[in-house]
């Protein structure tokens, strides 16, 4: 299946399912101050990692799980909340929560899976080209100090 039709077929599903979806993602560097990207198998690009939130799970439990699913990593200090974003690219009901996570660690290589091709950690002046434009705009806004852009 294609990685575009994939995708919609995935964001439909959650449309049935979930009408208001609510997602989360870490920036999450490591104790040498590089960032942690993820690559999935369903859309182009290096991502910030991270997921929806599911019924009855907490923000924070939800970033636990997706570092956990996607990296093998690990939160070190406790997660500072940056932004929230309204996320129209996908529907016009998803909202997207960030988090700076300093410290993570990954507990052992993540190995390619259904949904993940690779998670790895890169230097914030050698990020990969192929990275999304979100994910580069949450980098350069925590990066640079700058207010959030309120979509995602």
């Amino acid at each position: 299946m294609k990685p575009d039709l994939k995708a919609r077929l995935f964001h439909a599903w959650f449309l049935v399912s979930r009408p208001m979806t609510l997602g989360v993602r870490a920036l999450a560097f490591d104790a040498d101050g590089r960032i942690l990207l993820v690559k999935h198998t369903y859309v182009p690009g290096w991502h910030l990692p991270g997921g929806g939130v599911d019924s009855g799970e907490t923000v924070i439990d939800a970033l636990a799980k997706e570092l956990r699913e996607e990296a093998n990593a690990v939160i070190g200090d406790p997660p500072r909340l940056c932004s929230v974003h309204f996320n129209n690219r996908v529907t016009r009901r998803d909202h997207v929560v960030v988090y700076h996570c300093r410290n993570v660690r990954q507990t052992a290589p993540k190995s390619r899976d259904r949904e993940i091709v690779a998670a790895e950690f890169f230097d914030l002046h050698d990020l990969p080209d192929a990275i999304t434009a979100s994910s580069a705009a949450r980098i350069r806004e925590l990066d640079h100090g700058v207010a959030p852009d309120p979509f995602w």
